[in-house]
């Protein structure tokens, strides 16, 4: 009875500091449970958590961009030929998807063997989103921070199919809050203007195909690469510039 009594009182005591955190006076418990929704009104969520937002420059709330990130986000990379289509007054559904599949494809194998040359990649998403913030996004988290900074660093000032690509590190590490589940489910009612990720996966053939040819280069390089996690930021980020980049590429070009 006794023990249940203090177990009561030490409820009480904890309410009372949670209170004292999250109360009017702002503490940064509160803060912190808050960051990135809803509720914080000074840092906005779509960003946080899509890395993304409709209202750009003009957001009434604060964008963070992260000094460094294991994801780089690199704008408008792909050209979706539904968004060229309908900005030339098309019906979309008059689109040929196969063949919007196998060019998408050639898309993908071409950045991805690109990107994996500067690390192990753990995730490449590409947006079918239509809107003009986050059309054509393509996300790449690296499974090491350093290699997220080479690859920005070597694709800065780079262009890909005659365009300068713009990129920069973005909050999104898990993007399993940033995924449209309605989209994953095929009964997204917003269609391509939804402001969650409509993230377009390559063919399974062409999946498979790259899950086993890095999975190779991922194993030979975590034996042979010698540097160390432990190793501070600052340290990382005052390296010597990355090697240059691969040649031959069709559609990136230095």
């Amino acid at each position: 009875g006794g023990g249940g009594g203090g177990g009561g009182g030490g409820d009480r005591t904890r309410n009372w500091r949670e209170r004292e955190l999250g109360g009017s006076s702002g503490g940064a418990a509160h803060l912190a449970r808050i960051h990135g929704t809803e509720e914080d009104r000074v840092n906005c969520p779509f960003y946080f958590k899509i890395g993304s937002c409709r209202h750009g420059e003009r957001c009434s709330r604060q964008h963070h961009k992260p000094p460094f990130s294991q994801t780089v986000l690199v704008k408008h990379m792909w050209q979706n030929p539904v968004s060229a289509h309908i900005a030339q007054g098309g019906d979309p559904a008059q689109i040929d998807e196969k063949d919007v599949q196998e060019k998408f494809d050639e898309f993908f194998e071409e950045i991805y063997e690109e990107l994996a040359s500067y690390g192990t990649v753990e995730e490449c998403n590409v947006c079918e989103n239509l809107g003009d913030h986050m059309v054509g996004n393509v996300y790449v988290k690296f499974e090491d921070e350093e290699d997220a900074d080479d690859a920005l660093k070597a694709l800065f000032g780079r262009f890909y199919a005659g365009r300068p690509l713009v990129v920069e590190f973005s909050p999104v590490t898990d993007f399993r809050e940033a995924r449209c589940r309605q989209f994953d489910e095929a009964s997204c009612a917003r269609g391509g203007y939804c402001n969650f990720m409509h993230i377009k996966s390559p063919s399974r053939s062409l999946q498979r195909q790259l899950d086993k040819q890095y999975a190779k280069k991922s194993r030979s390089r975590s034996r042979s690469d010698s540097r160390s996690y432990s190793r501070s930021r600052s340290r990382s980020r005052s390296r010597s510039p990355p090697p240059p980049p691969p040649l031959g590429l069709g559609g990136l070009t230095p």
